[in-house]
């Protein structure tokens, strides 16, 4: 599907995405295979110091010259000698991990207010505010999302979650309100039709409609849709399911949709028969940022929710979010690696005896 959606993208070598995209992926897969088969418990000592560099390179997003502005958004840094990459994919690993090490740490105090509730968000909202601000809401919501749930299964009071929950999005819906241009994204998904969307706030979402009612139940046949024929933007990154939902139909869709479940299925899996409780969290946790971006993705091509600029994970073209999904999901085999399994034996029964008692 890169393949069909990207090729229209340079005239002068179609084929370029395609092979930057395998670069990454045999980088991602390397690197999976790596952690795979370190043990996972050695990452918990320095989560500290991984917590702090990532920081450090989510506030170079703000900084002239290295942070790279696209579209408006400002996810991107530049540094002398390595690739443009964006650094809150990186973080979405490495919060993962701070939580996880945090609660290991301190888990007899789950359910404290600062130890279990107040220094963990803060471990949180540093990261999520620096990714928000950089006007990447999509990441930070997932992020944010993620992170609670590895509070909640944590053991963290579920009225302290809810308190900050709710203040959370009263504090999104203030930003998005007072941005014009987020609001129009809100305002398009009930008006997706009307002549004040369709050619603006609107424009994506419908075509990406489009693409899906065209392709139908067994679609126009790979390589043939017209919506990525410059029609539906950026149908190679953020809106590839459309694509695939026009040229391979209704069971690929479906079928992309269950791939995501059958990783919910084993992520759950592998965090409960984790041996400890920093790999149950992680499980959790790792399980959770790649899963949580790709129902935000669905959602958004399905006009369910306002468009936020997501990737699909492992469909999307996009370097950064390949290498480090990929790296999440060496990580969760490194948990299951380190799992001990045993069978259950019944006991054997020895000189039994019963008693009677007449009433």
């Amino acid at each position: 599907m890169l393949t069909s959606t990207s090729v229209w993208d340079d005239q002068v070598d179609g084929y370029a995405l395609v092979k930057k995209q395998a670069i990454w992926i045999i980088l991602g897969v390397g690197g999976a295979v790596w952690l795979a088969a370190t043990d996972y418990r050695k990452f918990a000592p320095g989560w500290a110091y991984l917590f702090g560099g990532v920081c450090v390179l989510l506030v170079l997003c703000y900084v002239p010259g290295i942070g790279q502005e696209i579209k408006g958004e400002s996810r991107w840094i530049k540094v002398p000698g390595l690739p443009q990459f964006q650094p809150s994919e990186m973080a979405k690993i490495i919060v993962i991990l701070g939580l996880a090490a945090w609660y290991a740490h301190f888990q007899t105090e789950g359910k404290t207010f600062f130890k279990g509730f107040v220094y963990p968000c803060l471990l949180l909202g540093v990261p999520v505010l620096l990714i928000f601000f950089e006007k990447d809401m999509g990441t930070a919501v997932a992020l944010a999302a993620s992170g609670v749930l590895v509070m909640f299964v944590a053991g963290a009071r579920i009225p302290y979650l809810a308190v900050s929950g709710i203040t959370a999005l009263a504090g999104m819906a203030f930003v998005v309100w007072k941005n014009p241009e987020r609001m129009g994204r809100v305002n398009a998904l009930f008006e997706l039709e009307s002549d004040k969307y369709r050619l603006g706030d609107g424009y994506q979402q419908l075509h990406g409609i489009y693409a899906f009612a065209n392709g139908g139940v067994d679609g126009v046949g790979l390589g043939n849709g017209v919506e990525k024929l410059g029609y539906l933007p950026e149908a190679h990154t953020d809106f590839i399911f459309p694509a695939i939902g026009e040229e391979l139909g209704l069971w690929f869709t479906l079928g992309s949709v269950f791939c995501f479940v059958v990783i919910v299925v084993y992520g759950i899996a592998i965090a409960m028969n984790a041996k400890d409780i920093f790999g149950r969290l992680m499980a959790v946790g790792l399980t959770s940022i790649i899963v949580v971006p790709a129902m935000m993705n669905i959602g958004v091509c399905t006009a369910v929710l306002p468009n936020t600029g997501l990737p699909l994970p492992f469909i999307s073209y996009g370097g950064t979010n390949m290498i480090f999904t990929l790296l999440a999901v060496g990580l969760l085999i490194s948990i299951h690696r380190q799992t001990s399994f045993v069978t259950r034996q019944e006991m054997p029964v020895i000189n039994e005896k019963k008693h009677c008692v007449r009433l």
